[in-house]
């Protein structure tokens, strides 16, 4: 085993666990990837929890007690997933308590059938702050048109939120500006700016996996040598854009408030190539100031045999440039690649909670009580 993940926490990278279970709590299996692993947070979506939940493994007396109450399946769930989520924040507590709040956080996700409806995006988010009453949550809210004025209000009622399913510069320019707005509006209301926070999930790996499959069709040798280089160079890119941002007069007048810098985190780190390194997205994308959140799968790769050879995004921007244009001459349009990835981003996360819903549906049928 390398320390690669301390060198990883040293060079400014905050490293995040993209999975939660029951299991994984009562177990104390989070506890000490915390204490060993150097894991200082948590991300959780709508796959991950339809996953853990489906398995059955340790929701089950929780699941009899919603059957006998004869709860709707939407709170059921609801009930299942704040739950755990209280308690790894309750886990990661010290963490938050050390770092002043900037890591031991736990993301929880809106319902993804709301992503294009703006208001009720704000309502969940606000009765999921709510019903988990942790100060070391993250709501997440996905980055979709109408998710963006949604952040804007959130962050201007003083909720810290982790903003999801970011793939285009142009977006990400958008969800940094409406993270400023939101820190504005609550200024205006007189909320003490150092107590929110908020990360920008850029992800990665999906990136890769859409334009190699287009530059596999053209099978060109000039097509096959750009294979892997998207993701990362788009990632870099957003990191510019992040320097920039958080760099300029607007920013300047909200840092004298004593507000946050909104992180970049890196997001769908696994490699789904296996042609590729499996710490691709870790070792090439080291950055001060940024999250990593990875699956156990990377965040053991990464501890095995990562190589941490310092910052690996400053510097490269340039060239980032140049390749992500080398993609665009070949006729592959970036503005059509992110579109698709986030249309079918929110489809997936519907799709898993529909799973999740008619599982949980089953589960609370069967254990309902028979009446007298």
């Amino acid at each position: 085993m390398t320390d690669a993940l301390k060198r990883l926490s040293d060079e400014g990278v905050a490293i995040w666990l993209d999975d939660l279970s029951r299991k994984r709590i009562t177990s104390g299996n989070l506890a000490e990837l915390i204490d060993q692993q150097h894991v200082v947070g948590v991300t959780t979506n709508p796959s991950i929890f339809q996953k853990a939940i489906s398995s059955g493994d340790g929701y089950e007396q929780q699941l009899k007690d919603l059957a006998a109450r004869k709860v709707t399946v939407d709170e059921a769930i609801r009930m299942i997933t704040t739950a755990d989520v209280r308690d790894a924040a309750d886990i990661l507590r010290p963490v938050y308590d050390a770092t002043e709040g900037q890591d031991g956080r736990v993301s929880i996700e809106v319902d993804p059938r709301l992503a294009h409806n703006t208001a009720a995006t704000v309502a969940e988010a606000k009765q999921l702050a709510w019903l988990v009453d942790r100060p070391n949550t993250l709501i997440k809210i996905p980055a979709t048109k109408a998710g963006l004025p949604a952040i804007t209000e959130v962050i201007g009622l003083g909720i810290s939120v982790n903003v999801t399913l970011i793939f285009s510069l142009e977006r990400y320019r958008e969800v940094m500006d409406a993270y400023l707005a939101g820190l504005e509006k609550a200024k205006a209301r007189g909320l003490d700016l150092s107590k929110i926070h908020s990360v920008a999930s850029f992800f990665v790996s999906r990136v890769d996996s859409e334009i190699d499959k287009r530059l596999d069709k053209l099978g060109t040798d000039e097509a096959k040598a750009l294979k892997g280089k998207a993701a990362l160079a788009n990632a870099r890119l957003a990191y510019e854009a992040y320097e920039q941002v958080f760099s300029s007069e607007r920013w300047a007048a909200l840092d004298k408030a004593h507000a946050n810098k909104q992180r970049p985190l890196w997001a769908s780190t696994g490699v789904k190539d296996p042609a590729y390194k499996d710490t691709l997205y870790v070792v090439d994308l080291v950055a001060p100031g940024t999250v990593n959140t990875m699956p156990e799968a990377t965040l053991e790769a990464t501890a095995d045999h990562g190589e941490v050879a310092g910052d690996t995004v400053r510097g490269t921007y340039e060239q980032s440039r140049a390749e992500l244009d080398a993609v665009a001459k070949l006729g592959i349009s970036y503005d059509d690649v992110v579109q698709l990835l986030e249309d079918e981003g929110v489809e997936k996360f519907e799709a898993s909670w529909n799973d999740l819903l008619k599982s949980t549906e089953a589960e609370l049928s069967k254990l309902a009580p028979t009446e007298a």
